[in-house]
């Protein structure tokens, strides 16, 4: 694995991780329907990893990158603090200008009367999966396996309960069984193209790798906020959800820290 380039690491370590979606979906292919709360905990889970893997393997990396370049003082903060704010307005602008739609919140973006529902989900879980491809093929740019595994590790821990979660929603808007599942594990290709993209950029210049690790994690920040924590939260499961969060956390935490 150490032979290959940062590039080839980043996109298998990005589709390795978003073939997990799939897998978290395969109950729905024998009948196998988890309840609210259960599920509410899972995406709370999911939302736990992501957190850790924004700050201790990607923000924590972006400051000490930074200070390589520019030693101590202001401007290593200054780097970081304005890469997290463009990640996470990178990903508001696609919220605001593709039109998708969301099962709890409805449609958003532009008008889109010509296109499928199930499209407009798609488009939505898209824009929430490329962040994570990306933060994952930033990490595999910028310091090989050591820094792309945990990551890869993590977010891969994370889609599972996501593509489930998709399955389920799909089933209920009256998708049969094996199209639901093939939906939901389409939904996590997203990550490959995103995880290429990311190893591409701070492997061709290394200058840029403290905004790449930074932006990725600001898109990240974004999704958990905009969309993940309101998710399990709309249903009264919030406990489960800060529970399933707290572990996340600790388990990524621990991820990092073991295999970094």
């Amino acid at each position: 694995m150490e032979t290959l380039s940062p590039m080839m690491l980043g996109f298998l370590g990005s589709l390795a991780a978003g073939s997990l979606t799939a897998v978290g979906a395969v109950p729905v292919l024998f009948g196998s329907k988890p309840s609210r709360a259960t599920r509410d905990l899972l995406l709370g889970f999911a939302a736990g990893i992501m957190l850790a893997a924004s700050f201790f393997s990607l923000i924590i990396p972006a400051l000490d990158a930074a200070e390589e370049d520019f030693a101590s003082g202001y401007a290593p903060a200054a780097i970081v603090c304005i890469a997290i704010l463009l990640g996470m307005g990178a990903v508001a602008l696609m919220n605001e200008k593709l039109p998708h739609e969301h099962f709890g919140s409805g449609r958003e973006g532009p008008d889109s009367a010509s296109l499928r529902r199930v499209w407009l989900f798609i488009i939505a879980i898209t824009i929430h999966n490329f962040p994570e491809g990306l933060a994952v093929g930033v990490g595999f740019g910028s310091g090989g396996l050591a820094d792309g595994l945990p990551l890869a590790l993590g977010i891969g821990l994370q889609n599972a309960p996501e593509g489930l979660a998709v399955a389920v929603s799909l089933l209920g808007e009256g998708y049969s069984r094996r199209r639901a599942w093939a939906i939901a594990a389409l939904t996590g290709l997203a990550e490959p193209a995103g995880g290429l993209l990311g190893a591409g950029v701070v492997s061709i210049s290394e200058p840029l790798l403290p905004w790449g690790l930074a932006f990725a994690a600001g898109a990240m920040l974004y999704v958990i906020s905009h969309e993940i924590i309101p998710e399990t939260h709309r249903s009264g499961h919030q406990r489960r959800a800060t529970l399933g969060l707290a572990i996340g956390l600790v388990i990524m935490l621990f991820l990092d820290v073991s295999l970094g």
